[in-house]
């Protein structure tokens, strides 16, 4: 029921999350979550990035611009908590097929970000997807208890875990009937 695949390259696994949950929709999947699209506008600076809130309309921008020379970390903590209260929100007052969050990063190792909402997916038995990058997985498999499965970073095996994970649970597979 907690799935995560590691991605290599910047964005890929971005990308992957993105165009996933595109497809799960369009196949009649009420999702609900956080995607992250890197919006690049000056090659010479780093990308805006946004997280689409699966399920609505709503973008919330979880980077902060600090300059051209700026460097270290550049997540937007007011942003991220932003999103996180609409995701644990959307969990309370629906009942979605299936979670996916961006990636179980640095703020959730350490208590922080979506780790409550993974957790209150978890416990009302809706399936979870996340991407993480290999420095996180320790901070994954910890939290998880070791339970989280690891699926091969590829479109397909994502869909393939997604729609096998989801095709026994209601009201999913009731609409697939």
């Amino acid at each position: 029921m907690f799935a995560y695949f590691i991605a290599e390259g910047r964005g890929a696994g971005d990308r992957m999350l993105l165009d996933l949950a595109q497809t799960l929709m369009a196949r009649g999947m009420r999702l609900c979550g956080a995607v992250q699209d890197n919006i690049e506008n000056d090659p010479s600076r780093r990308c805006h990035m946004d997280l689409q809130l699966l399920g609505s309309d709503r973008i919330v921008r979880i980077s902060q611009d600090r300059g051209r020379h700026a460097t270290g970390c550049r997540l937007d903590s007011h942003g991220l908590a932003e999103a996180v209260f609409l995701v644990e929100s959307a969990l309370e007052h629906g009942r979605p097929d299936l979670l996916i969050v961006n990636k179980f990063g640095k703020q959730e190792c350490e208590g922080a970000g979506f780790r409550q909402a993974i957790g209150q997916a978890l416990a009302a038995e809706i399936p979870v997807l996340t991407g993480c990058a290999p420095g996180h997985r320790a901070g994954l498999l910890t939290f998880s208890d070791g339970l989280a499965t690891q699926v091969p970073p590829t479109p397909q095996a994502l869909l393939d875990w997604c729609l096998a994970t989801c095709a026994n649970k209601a009201p999913f597979a009731e609409r697939e009937a």
